[in-house]
């Protein structure tokens, strides 16, 4: 069963999104990152520029097939898009079809309230239908 996994009141979502893809990646995973098309390409640019210390290897979902089997993180606007995955990251609004075959899958929230209110109606998906939920909430770190 896929393991859920939200993280609250995330401050720079973006920034916060490289930062896990950056640790995904350090630790091996392979992960599908999934959103609208304008985000995953501000995602795209934000990975090349966020730190001048680390590489982390990604493509769009419309790279050559080739490349999508040998990079370990794959953008995309729909889970068929994308190859097999460990992670799935999800940064659209709605509960991913085809998340099941992912064997963990990330929500980003952030602080504002409209995020939130996207936020509750996944959430009730998966608790509905017996996914373990693990919940990260940042402001209580602070």
């Amino acid at each position: 069963m896929t393991e859920v996994t939200f993280h609250f009141n995330v401050p720079a979502k973006l920034e916060y999104a490289c930062r896990l893809l950056r640790k995904a990646h350090a630790s091996g995973a392979t992960v599908g990152v999934l959103g609208p098309d304008e985000l995953l390409r501000t995602l795209d640019t934000a990975l090349w520029s966020f730190s001048a210390l680390d590489f982390v290897p990604h493509c769009l979902a419309s790279a050559p097939e080739p490349v999508r089997r040998a990079t370990p993180i794959v953008l995309a606007t729909d889970c068929a898009e994308l190859p097999q995955a460990g992670v799935l990251l999800n940064l659209g609004d709605a509960v991913p079809a085809g998340f099941e075959r992912f064997e963990r899958l990330i929500e980003l929230v952030d602080t504002s309230d409209a995020d939130r209110a996207q936020a509750r109606p996944r959430w009730r998906h998966y608790t509905d239908r017996g996914y373990p939920i693990e919940r990260h909430d940042l402001a209580a770190r602070e």
